[in-house]
């Protein structure tokens, strides 16, 4: 279902799923590129661009937003129409595409109308709020990772692990996901898309000041994340590597004291098994035999 909303000659159309129907009405009206149509009606994620025509563009973005959960980071796709008069949001939106668009909607039934003159101005504030949000959720990544930094010496090591490797997949989600749309803004600002509006141009800057700022931070934390996952393993390993040399020291005091025990233990005949303190003869023996390893251990240096 296509919902429309007018300010003066521009106007601001808004699909959450497109039909087939909704989208040959947008063919028919604004003759846009079938291929541009066939985008509409992918179901998967696209490649973030932009494609420019004569008298339109047509933008892909992702956004990201948190699972029901609150805990994985999800890809939202926009993808966008922008023409001189027009701004079409279509897709599978992200939901404060949705929020914004529906608050404009009850204004312009109440008799209030938005302010802005042009769609480059309409597309720049929904942009604005995204980038905002997108930045919370970054912000919330990065206190995240330091999280995980203070959990590194943590006896609970199954949270730790769960943490880490959860703030790890969001961060490079973020990563691989913010990394192809940087050229889109760049175009922008960089003027390559003229827009329909006049100076616009440090509006697009201040978009591609919040998107560098996130990428950044993405960046960063990447770099931590995996530093700490490597910290983190190299420290499992250590813990292993004690464990199993405490082990093998038992084992080596035992080996002796168990062949004594065993060959005393069969029904044959041995030395000293006939006298009176055979054994306190045998168990001193053995004390002297732990006490001797012990000694070595030390010297070799090995504990």
């Amino acid at each position: 279902m296509i919902e429309t909303i007018k300010f003066g000659t521009l106007k601001w159309s808004h699909i959450v799923r497109p039909t087939d129907e909704d989208l040959q009405i947008l063919s028919d009206t604004y003759h846009f590129h079938p291929l541009d149509i066939e985008d509409c009606r992918s179901v998967t994620n696209l490649r973030p661009k932009i494609d420019t025509y004569d008298n339109y563009y047509f933008l892909v973005l992702h956004f990201p937003s948190l699972d029901a959960a609150n805990t994985f980071v999800d890809t939202k796709e926009i993808k966008v129409f922008w023409g001189e008069d027009f701004l079409i949001t279509i897709g599978k939106s992200h939901w404060l595409v949705r929020e914004i668009f529906t608050k404009e909607k009850n204004k312009a039934l109440a008799g209030s109308k938005m302010e802005v003159g042009s769609s480059d101005a309409l597309f720049y504030r929904i942009l604005d709020v995204l980038m905002k949000e997108t930045q919370l959720l970054v912000e919330k990544t990065d206190k995240n990772v330091d999280n995980c930094g203070k959990m590194l010496f943590s006896k609970d090591t199954e949270k730790t692990i769960e943490m880490i490797s959860v703030t790890r997949k969001n961060v490079i989600l973020l990563n691989t996901m913010f990394k192809p749309q940087l050229q889109v803004f760049n175009k922008l600002q960089s003027g390559t898309i003229k827009g329909f509006a006049e100076h616009m141009e440090d509006y697009w800057g201040n978009i591609l000041d919040y998107y560098q700022k996130v990428m950044d931070m993405v960046e960063d934390d990447a770099e931590m994340i995996r530093g700490y996952s490597m910290t983190f393993d190299s420290l499992q390993v250590n813990k292993t590597n004690e464990v199993i040399k405490i082990l093998t020291l038992v084992s080596c005091i035992l080996l002796p004291l168990t062949f004594i025990a065993s060959l005393y233990g069969m029904k044959i005949k041995v030395p000293i098994e006939e006298r009176p303190h055979s054994f306190l003869i045998i168990s001193v023996a053995m004390v002297l035999i732990t006490i001797g390893i012990l000694i070595y251990f030390r010297i070799r240096r090995w504990r």
